[in-house]
């Protein structure tokens, strides 16, 4: 089973990339068809004080409504961010399980995104509130995006480590010894 895992972990991945973006239209159609555009609806309060609210909202930017009105750009830097990543996955050049998942994850949340600035006029359905810690509001597509990009890095910077730490034991370890220059070599024949 293992074999057949690895062998088609890569078909895998985009298969979990579509249900990804399966999961956020399913969310963003959820909140767009039930839900006037600016209404919040409260999910968690502690006394006085909102947690987390559903709150539907446009946003045109990136993160943090950065790059608003830059749709085109966005859409094109996007795109070719995804098509790099399928094009990894499926020459296999991006083939450890832990990379792959972190990939379809950025994958799935790139192209749920996409999917609504090509079909929404440029603007991406935004729902999710945290308003304890005064956070932007995002949705299913940034949270996949997000922890997927910060999974990535923390798998490179923990190869990293670990290919320093075996150069450097490698480094220090003694040489093999292999025969003894001093002595003649038998050929077998004694």
């Amino acid at each position: 089973m293992k074999s057949i895992l690895s062998k088609y972990r890569q078909y895998a991945a985009l298969l979990l990339a579509a249900l990804l973006v399966g999961i956020d239209q399913f969310t963003k159609w959820l909140v767009y068809s039930n839900m006037e555009k600016n209404t919040v609806i409260n999910l968690i309060k502690i006394g006085d004080t909102e947690v987390l609210n559903l709150y539907y909202c446009t946003n045109e930017g990136a993160a943090f409504s950065m790059m608003e009105d830059k749709t085109i750009f966005l859409i094109a830097v996007t795109s070719i961010v995804i098509i790099a990543l399928i094009v990894g996955l499926l020459m296999k050049k991006i083939h450890r399980a832990p990379y792959v998942v972190s990939v379809a994850l950025i994958i799935g949340g790139g192209l749920g995104n996409l999917v609504d600035r090509l079909f929404n006029g440029g603007s991406v359905v935004d729902f999710i509130d945290v308003r304890l810690i005064n956070f932007p509001i995002f949705n299913f597509a940034d949270i996949c995006a997000v922890v997927g990009g910060i999974l990535l890095c923390l798998f490179v910077v923990i190869d990293e480590i670990k290919d320093s730490k075996a150069k450097k034991a490698k480094k220090s370890a003694p040489p093999e010894n292999t025969a003894d220059e001093g002595e003649p070599r038998s050929n077998g024949n004694d």
